[in-house]
């Protein structure tokens, strides 16, 4: 697979990654297999995917004690991603960013992962009660020890519509502006994808500009731009995307033209190549052509999940491609 380097730490992951949450966090996790999860992700690695993306919250820490079984034997192979600042409640999900807190935690995720550093360590989320420097010196002081290579940051807000990216990370890019006078920042991790493309607007510029690194969070729109999806089909209560407006069988439907568009740039690829290509893997290769900085994490829990997304990493839209994607409609629905 082509490797991509992100940030000033030069890190060095292939083009695209593993998005590992869907395994025991947010999409059915009580239908979860442990034992195909721990072959997806050796396939992903096998394939080239290097990038793991974890945090201490999903499950919560069952994922990272998954992915830390993988680790234990290949860490080598992998490049791990995982992120603090969130905790888990009963009823709600609260941030935390105090500095003792902070650095507890990264001690908890390295006991969890079975390794003695961690490539990328990502602030989940802000706490609104501590000052965002002061959360981001901590996690600087985990470099200097020797625990974690770089620093990250999640990008979060409401979302509205294709033309309010601007606005939409106003918000994060002020935020990453305080804490790169603190520390560097190597990576943003942030949504993008054919029907999420607000990140276009400002914060991949800004990236792009400062030689950081984007991870480009739910490229397949939440499993919906891969096509496999029946409109009214439903999910079970535990997955997050039956509480989803843009999931109701209503959006789904009138959201079909986007899928039917990828669905056609990959027919014609498939008849070019004589290989089969998948709307997937079309939304896959669109993210990649956004910019060399760019690293899709596409979450997958089935062996062959893992291995479509990593081909998409050998697949190039052409310019007529993009502009096809570039005229697909709007999506329809909220996004909160």
């Amino acid at each position: 697979m082509e490797r991509r380097t992100i940030g000033a730490a030069a890190l060095e992951v292939g083009a695209v990654g593993l998005g590992c949450m869907p395994m025991s966090w947010a999409y059915s996790a009580s239908r979860q297999r442990g034992d195909e999860s721990l072959r997806t992700l050796h396939t992903a690695l096998d394939r080239g995917a290097t990038l793991l993306d974890t945090a201490d919250m999903y499950g919560p820490f069952t994922n990272e004690l998954l992915v830390g079984r993988v680790l234990k034997e290949r860490r080598p192979d992998a490049f791990v991603s995982t992120k603090c600042g969130l905790l888990v409640g009963e009823q709600h999900i609260v941030a935390n960013g105090r500095p003792g807190y902070v650095k507890r935690a990264c001690d908890a995720s390295l006991r969890r992962l079975q390794t003695d550093v961690i490539d990328l360590y990502q602030l989940h989320r802000a706490d609104p009660e501590v000052p965002v420097e002061e959360t981001w010196g901590a996690m600087a002081e985990l470099v200097t020890a020797g625990k974690v290579r770089a620093l990250g940051l999640c990008a979060v807000g409401a979302r509205s519509g294709r033309r309010s990216g601007a606005r939409l990370h106003d918000g994060t890019i002020r935020q990453l502006e305080r804490v790169q006078q603190v520390f560097p920042v190597s990576a943003v991790e942030a949504e993008l994808s054919v029907w999420s493309p607000e990140a276009l607007d400002g914060l991949l510029p800004w990236c792009e500009a400062r030689g950081v690194g984007f991870l480009a969070a739910m490229p397949l729109g939440n499993g919906f731009l891969t096509g496999t999806l029946t409109p009214g089909e439903g999910f079970e209560p535990d997955d997050v995307r039956a509480r989803h407006p843009r999931f109701t069988a209503e959006m789904m439907a009138a959201n079909q033209p986007i899928v039917a568009g990828l669905r056609r740039i990959a027919r014609r690829h498939g008849e070019e190549t004589g290989e089969e290509v998948t709307p997937a893997q079309v939304a896959l290769a669109w993210v990649l052509a956004q910019g060399r900085h760019v690293v899709p994490v596409p979450g997958a829990k089935r062996e062959r999940w893992a291995a479509e997304n990593a081909r998409a990493a050998g697949l190039r839209l052409s310019a007529r491609d993009l502009a096809e994607v570039a005229e697909l409609p709007s999506a329809q629905g909220s996004w909160e």
